[in-house]
């Protein structure tokens, strides 16, 4: 059993911590069975939860810090221990935000971050990583990203230098993220490119652009895909929507919560929302017990039409 296996919650610890964070929700009330199976096994690694938190616009003075450092060990309570920033969020700030609430815990967080497409050349990627690092307050980090793509031609540089910085422990597996399908065809063609662990892209049940095409793609090829903006992003959120928010009211959750649930309803997506609130990601956590019906699903497809046409 890997470390992030050992962090599935047993039946006793999930409903013990649900009681300590004043949780009654009847959708959080989960069987091991049930939170074991909101996992998604990332290729040749650890499994994962198929909802972690984002961190986007931590660190920033958008929520006071205290909160915000609440809310992620509220999240990661209740299973939500995957955690994704990158260098460019708010110049490093996240990461020097993420420093303070992972310290003396790193050993139960899987930690994600991501190099910019402008820093690649050269050594550009073993630089940037150091940066994280010592911006993070650890030692490796458990999956990098590529954040944007680069032109075709510099993919197995970007590969060999990724290889070099897992072969070093500083990273445990990379990826890449916003890449489409002919980009993930391009990679898969250079040497050691297929050991690329996910794309990060955006999808949600008002952005189901990925679904013919790059989501197609990954699950044909065994690759997890990793939604950010899984709630429909700042400006276009979905949790308003009345459907959402009956069939949340039957569970006893969320909309949110429902909407996540969608999102990871394969069991191939990892869906990173953000929360700068613990009462936020307490409702983000419930999706992780929640298993939607075929005619809730059916309810949602009829509200949020998935996409007609090329994408």
């Amino acid at each position: 059993m890997d470390q992030t296996d050992q962090n599935l919650l047993s039946r006793r610890q999930f409903n013990a911590r649900c009681a300590a964070f004043g949780l009654t929700l009847p959708a959080l009330a989960a069987t091991a069975a049930e939170a074991a199976e909101r996992s998604v096994r990332l290729p040749d690694g650890p499994k994962v939860p198929a909802v972690g938190q984002g961190a986007w616009h931590l660190g920033q003075a958008r929520h006071p810090a205290a909160v915000e450092e609440e809310a992620l060990n509220a999240g990661i309570a209740l299973g939500m221990s995957l955690i994704d920033t990158s260098g460019n969020y708010g110049n490093g700030r996240s990461e020097q935000f993420l420093a303070h609430v992972i310290a003396g815990q790193r050993d139960k967080i899987f930690l994600v971050s991501k190099v910019e497409s402008d820093e690649v050349a050269e050594d550009g990627i073993a630089k940037a990583c150091d940066a994280s690092l010592g911006r993070l307050g650890t030692d490796h980090l458990d999956l990098y990203l590529l954040h944007s793509p680069v032109p075709s031609s510099e993919f197995a540089h970007v590969v060999a230098e990724f290889e070099k910085l897992r072969k070093a422990r500083k990273i445990r597996l990379w990826g890449v993220s916003n890449f489409d399908t002919g980009q993930m065809e391009d990679l898969f063609r250079v040497p050691g490119g297929r050991g690329c662990a996910t794309n990060q892209v955006a999808y949600s049940l008002n952005n189901r652009r990925i679904e013919p095409g790059v989501l197609a793609w990954c699950t044909k090829n065994k690759m997890p895909v990793m939604a950010y903006s899984p709630l429909g992003g700042d400006n276009n959120l979905v949790v308003s929507n009345p459907t959402l928010t009956q069939i949340g009211s039957a569970h006893g959750c969320s909309a949110a919560a429902v909407a996540l649930a969608w999102v990871i309803r394969s069991g191939t997506v990892i869906a990173i929302p953000e929360s700068g609130s613990p009462a936020h990601a307490k409702e983000n956590a419930a999706a992780l017990s929640l298993t939607l019906s075929p005619q809730e699903l059916q309810a949602l497809e009829g509200a949020f039409p998935a996409p007609t046409g090329p994408t």
